[in-house]
């Protein structure tokens, strides 16, 4: 036995519904190259996990790259991990979906390259302590996971050189630390180092295990990473050749081998917890900057005793902190509750593969790499959700043994969010309307079934806490533009050299149906930097909800007692809205009424507010045309006396619109949502969707009402051919 085994774990991640160029650039310069290398050194042997959305695009668009994947499990240079299949965070999901995507993955490794699978990756390392039970139910013998909840039930750096068992209920899981200092130094540090840094550890003890787990697309995809690795830099070249000519003292080990080979060191049993940087990503916006602060003062004191105790949020502190995640999550929830009470049977196999697919944990958390703010990652996951709930429902409806449920409408009821406020779903065969009468009467989810798009799928503008180090550094003249030298300390770099100017905050949910009253000298530039002067108190307060359901047809009756400040006094003001969607329909039809309760006249600003999260509408597929004229849906504009409008997508399977036909004519204002968002390679603007805002000016009486209409007509084009990865 060598003095000290190195297990590197490289894990290989695409989400579902990423595109196309980006599954290609990943293969091209990180995935096919560190095959490249294994070949060249047939002694460096290690562990390899790739999700289940990667395989897909793969074994369609890069036969090649499984072929040579095959041959390398074959000689036992690489050992395949196991997992959930289409890469969802375990903690997140129901046992029943977390027990079905592991044996999903099981097999298709079994299947296509002939191994048997012992361990499993957790998305994202995040744990939490009731994980051993469904884990070991599924045939997992161990995991591996970053060495922070270690340090943070006692252990040290020293004490990591191996696996600890772990249980829940009797059930049995052995547990590797992923060591901070190998990531961290991989391949940032000199290979001369790092190998320095191995030889270190095998002299403080013969048959230690050292494990280096990480993100493969950081071998290449991550902006330098090429060069660094595989260009003039030839990192990761001179890193194997490096580990072969150690083979007296160091042997490369695939993690499973060593789970087979050694005992574990000891019991564990580990709190809550994922990576480092995802539990300070999780915190609030000033908590965010308060625990950058105080790591940064306790490691400039040198206090690694402290630092290891201090950690920020859990990875559900998510779900808290971004109500569309949450909203997705809980919608995927109420799905998978719908496909397991299905019949066994094709539609219910077809149904588990769109709601696991669903389950892929990017769009459901934001960090540097995290996909909340990607619209494209939010849309292919509500298209899989809104597939895999309208075979749900077909299976449950009268006919369906048959073949033939019809066309249908019915009312469904709940605490779909988990908020403690039941949610009305106005449920047909061509659509599913969500309403939070708690908040506002808004509509906040609005799925098309024949697109498979909800079309309100857009992120409320929200104060992150990196954009205090945009705006320092703003300040201090320390942002560059990509290609411009780092000519400063603690250079920040952002694409755009204004993208600062950009950090607006919403202090409400962007949705649907909002009701606004706004001050009579609010200019449209005031409503899109958020900063007006809303004069009524509808826009997120309770509104009273009363369904009626006739043969094919559901109305939803909405109503609130508010009051408007107008003219520096409180008026009394009711607003109605009524919702009416029938079976075999592409139309809503929404009739709202403003009643002035007031002993006296009052001139109000009324409102109502949609933001439409249409993919591709920051580009020439998103589709806004008013009364006829087409405008670009992702600019800022006004315009006056509108009767019609129109929005939608031009792209593959996506191409449709929305036509909005209008009782009165009515002013409109639109403009983009965008999130200012930091990534790999800096500060950007990133499209989250387009506001609409309808107003009117109204001169009531005292008791007068105003009664206004909004028709909506969904229109789908022709279907298109099949586009990229969805």
């Amino acid at each position: 036995m060598a003095e000290i085994t190195l297990s590197l774990v490289i894990h290989n991640h695409q989400p579902v519904g990423n595109l196309d160029v980006v599954f290609a650039a990943a293969t091209d310069r990180a995935y096919d190259p560190l095959l490249a290398a294994l070949e060249r050194h047939p002694t460096v042997r290690l562990t390899l996990h790739y999700t289940g959305p990667l395989f897909d695009w793969l074994g369609y668009h890069r036969p090649a790259h499984l072929e040579r994947l095959r041959d390398l499990v074959e000689r036992g240079q690489v050992e395949l991990l196991g997992g959930a299949y289409y890469e969802p965070i375990l903690v997140a999901i129901p046992t029943a979906d977390k027990l079905g995507q592991i044996q999903k993955m099981t097999t298709f490794l079994r299947e296509t390259f002939g191994c048997e699978p012992t361990g499993a990756w957790l998305a994202e390392r995040v744990w939490e302590p009731h994980l051993p039970k469904p884990l070991a139910q599924a045939g997992v013998r161990y995991t591996v996971l970053d060495d922070t909840p270690f340090k943070m039930a006692g252990l040290r750096d020293e004490d990591l050189f191996g696996s600890y068992v772990t249980e829940e209920e009797g059930h049995v899981l052995q547990v590797f630390g992923n060591s901070t200092a190998l990531r961290y130094a991989i391949p940032w540090h000199p290979v001369e180092e790092v190998i320095d840094w191995l030889r270190e550890q095998a002299r403080n003890g013969r048959g230690r295990a050292a494990v280096m787990a990480d993100d493969g697309e950081k071998f290449g995809l991550w902006p330098g990473t090429w060069e660094l690795c595989w260009g003039t830099g030839g990192w990761m070249e001179r890193f194997f050749a490096a580990l072969e000519e150690s083979e007296e003292w160091l042997e490369t080990a695939p993690l499973g081998e060593v789970t087979a080979t050694r005992d574990p060191l000891g019991r564990v049993y580990l709190p809550c917890a994922s990576y480092e940087e995802m539990m300070h990503w999780a915190l609030p916006p000033d908590d965010f900057a308060a625990l950058g602060r105080v790591r940064k003062e306790l490691a400039a004191q040198g206090r690694q005793d402290v630092l290891r105790f201090v950690r920020g949020g859990l990875w559900r502190t998510f779900l808290a902190r971004y109500d569309e995640a949450n909203q997705m999550h809980k919608k995927m929830l109420w799905v998978s509750g719908k496909v397991h009470r299905m019949p066994a049977g094709e539609a219910r196999d077809q149904a588990l593969e769109h709601l696991w697919a669903a389950q892929c944990n990017c769009a459901y958390w934001h960090g540097v790499f995290g996909g909340t703010y990607l619209m494209h990652v939010r849309a292919a996951n509500y298209a899989n959700l809104i597939a895999a709930e309208e075979l749900a429902d077909s299976a449950s409806l009268p006919g369906a043994s048959a073949g033939t449920p019809g066309a249908w409408a019915r009312v469904e009821r709940g605490d779909l969010d988990a908020d403690g406020h039941q949610e009305i779903v106005l449920n047909t065969d061509r659509q599913v309307l969500l309403f939070k009468p708690s908040s506002g009467g808004t509509l906040v989810e609005w799925d098309w079934r024949a697109r498979r798009a909800n079309l309100l799928n857009t992120m409320t503008r929200r104060r992150e806490g990196y954009h205090g180090e945009l705006l320092g550094a703003a300040q201090e003249g320390r942002t560059r533009l990509p290609g411009e030298p780092d000519d400063a300390p603690d250079v920040v770099r952002v694409k755009e050299a204004d993208v600062h100017t950009r950090l607006f905050h919403d202090w409400y949910r962007r949705a649907g149906l909002l009701d606004h009253f706004l001050h009579p000298e609010t200019t449209l530039d005031d409503f899109y930097r958020g900063q007006y002067g809303e004069q009524g108190d509808f826009v997120d307060q309770p509104y009273q909800a009363q369904v009626v359901e006739r043969e094919g047809e559901i109305v939803l009756h909405l109503v609130r007692d508010g009051t408007v400040w107008a003219q520096a006094l409180p008026v009394p003001i009711r607003v109605e809205k009524q919702v009416q969607v029938r079976s075999a329909a592409d139309t809503v039809t929404t009739t709202y009424r403003v009643t002035n309760r007031a002993d006296r006249a009052a001139r109000l600003r009324f409102g109502i507010e949609l933001n439409w999260g249409i993919v591709g509408g920051d580009s020439e597929h998103g589709i806004l045309r008013v009364d006829g004229r087409s405008c670009v849906l992702a600019d800022r504009g006004e315009h006056s006396d509108v009767s019609t409008l129109a929005v939608g997508s031009t792209l593959p399977d996506l191409d449709g619109t929305v036509t909005l036909q209008l009782g009165h004519p009515a002013s409109l204002w639109h403009f983009p949502l965008e999130a200012v968002s930091q990534s790999e390679a800096g500060f950007e603007r990133v499209y989250q969707g387009t506001c609409t805002l309808l107003w009117w000016d109204l001169d009531l009486a005292a008791g007068e009402s105003w009664d206004g209409q909004l028709r909506f007509v969904l229109s789908a084009a022709p279907p298109a051919q099949p586009g990229g990865n969805r």
